[in-house]
């Protein structure tokens, strides 16, 4: 019988474990810093976010400064993350949304909010998505949420735990919630990432090596060729 797509996912889940090993978020961010640094981190890599974080930081130590600054000095911090003129102006108009929402910046309380109320309120700012929120809530609250950014979409697609035609992050977001399984959203995402990245490549994937081949509604295709 063929496996349900729920099934097949909590089959891949304890394959990568079994590969990668279960991976632990040690030092979390808290919200409001996840938040800023997730926004670095679109269109960019993991090396140039960092950088542009770090720079910030240390030219605005506090969230007040970024917020009132001269938005042309908050765009010289973050440079080397790229299109510094549009994250510069979403973060200072976040920041400000926040700080009227809320009464100051902070964002801890969001953990105790329920998470479809914090994805729906948030998304309704310019420069959150699901995937920007979602990150925030699984690394900085703890919730077992599954992000799906550009990369996991890929991956998803390609080893067939999403319908074939399933275009968008978002799209794929919905889906994957009910499939993975419960407790193992925060694992599945980072290891996932790092299959991708090493084995799973957009290009000249690694299928000798992979584990999952016999999964792999990619790979399975490829034979029938």
């Amino acid at each position: 019988m063929k496996k349900t797509l729920t099934h097949k996912t909590a089959e891949v889940v304890a394959r990568l474990e079994k590969a990668l090993g279960v991976p632990q978020e040690e030092h979390p961010l808290p919200p409001l810093e996840n938040l800023m640094l997730t926004l670095l981190s679109q269109n960019t890599n993991d090396v140039n976010r960092d950088k542009a974080y770090h720079r910030l930081r240390q030219r605005f130590p506090d969230w007040h400064d970024v917020m009132e600054a001269e938005v042309s000095d908050v765009v010289d911090a973050i440079r080397v993350a790229g299109l510094a003129n549009q994250k510069s102006q979403r973060m200072q108009d976040i920041l400000r949304w926040i700080c009227s929402h809320y009464g100051g910046l902070n964002l801890d309380h969001i953990c105790r909010m329920d998470p479809q109320e914090v994805i729906e309120t948030f998304c309704q700012l310019k420069g959150i998505g699901i995937k920007t929120i979602s990150v925030v809530l699984a690394f900085s609250c703890g919730v077992d949420i599954f992000p799906v950014d550009t990369h996991v979409h890929r991956l998803c697609n390609r080893i067939g735990l999403v319908r074939p035609g399933t275009k968008s992050a978002e799209e794929t977001f919905i889906l994957m919630q009910e499939r993975v399984p419960e407790g193992k959203a925060f694992s599945f995402h980072i290891n996932l990432i790092h299959y991708g990245r090493a084995t799973c490549r957009a290009r000249k994937p690694r299928c000798g090596d992979c584990c999952l081949h016999d999964l792999c509604d990619d790979y399975q295709n490829q034979q029938r060729l």
